[in-house]
């Protein structure tokens, strides 16, 4: 008896929080099932039969996980596929307060070590960059070389530092 009042407890307090904090409810829902698509989905459609909105991810607004942003619900970065935690924190780090201005300060910005080529071509797919002003087809045909050339300046400032170890003794 004991163990089912607990359970009729659990369920009063999640319906109470669904009910008067639906948006509060839903984020913390869907971020806990970030790694199960099949319930994702799930709980996405669960969120349009209630009339929530869900507002795509953002380089420059999303958190890790789902957030509420102005009557809405924003999709986090750990449910994109392919992005690491690694690469979320730097995202993050990188923007500040002020976002991003574009994909070319974006990819300036972000530590080339934490950015891979896979990561960006899902954030692109995902509709991470829309925000920005750019066409996901335009970003597609792009970030490759983008990409490789920021590992390239970034390959020569480290070939253009020396160490004291190598300087010659006098």
């Amino acid at each position: 008896k004991s163990h089912s009042t607990c359970y009729a407890f659990v369920a009063y307090q999640t319906a109470y929080l669904k009910y008067h904090h639906p948006l509060a409810f839903m984020a913390a829902l869907m971020t806990s099932v970030m790694g199960n698509q099949s319930k994702l989905a799930l709980y996405i459609q669960d969120c349009k039969e209630h009339g929530i909105k869900l507002l795509p991810p953002s380089v420059s607004h999303s958190k890790v996980g789902f957030t509420v942003e102005a009557g809405a619900i924003r999709y986090g970065l750990n449910a994109v596929k392919n992005v690491g935690r690694g690469a979320i924190e730097a995202i993050i780090s990188a923007r500040g307060n002020e976002g991003f201005k574009g994909f070319f300060d974006f990819c300036e910005r972000v530590s080339a070590s934490e950015l891979n080529k896979k990561a960006v071509e899902s954030l692109i797919k995902a509709g991470a960059f829309d925000d920005l002003g750019h066409y996901r087809s335009q970003l597609l045909a792009i970030y490759e070389k983008t990409i490789d050339g920021m590992h390239a300046v970034k390959r020569k400032s480290v070939e253009g530092q020396f160490s004291i170890f190598n300087m010659p003794l006098s």
